[in-house]
């Protein structure tokens, strides 16, 4: 009974849905699009508050998961931009020396 009941469905709804199909294809798809736009919106919006809520808590000092890490590569990039800083001034002072004794 209900494979009969199926068929009969099937075979009213079928000439609708040929017929129909050029505005319901585009309306599926479009929908689609819609939803996903919606769900990828409200994802963005979740991880900027989070990312705000983050810097927020480290700015007031409360040390959020991850504010180590990131003071200990605010410490290495320091230090080498040191380094490449007082490598360039000798390699400028040595320059600028041997230019001057020609």
């Amino acid at each position: 009974m209900t494979m009969a009941g199926t068929v009969i469905a099937l075979a009213l709804a079928t000439p609708l849905l040929v017929i129909f199909s050029p505005v319901l294809v585009p309306a599926a798809i479009s929908m689609c699009l819609l939803l996903t736009g919606f769900a990828a919106s409200g994802g963005f919006g979740v991880a900027a508050v989070t990312v705000f809520s983050w810097m927020y808590r480290y700015l007031t000092g409360k040390q959020p998961p991850g504010s180590e890490q990131l003071d200990q590569a605010r410490m290495k990039l320091g230090m080498k931009a040191r380094e490449m800083k007082d490598k360039a001034e000798q390699q400028f002072g040595q320059h600028q020396t041997g230019s001057q004794a020609s």
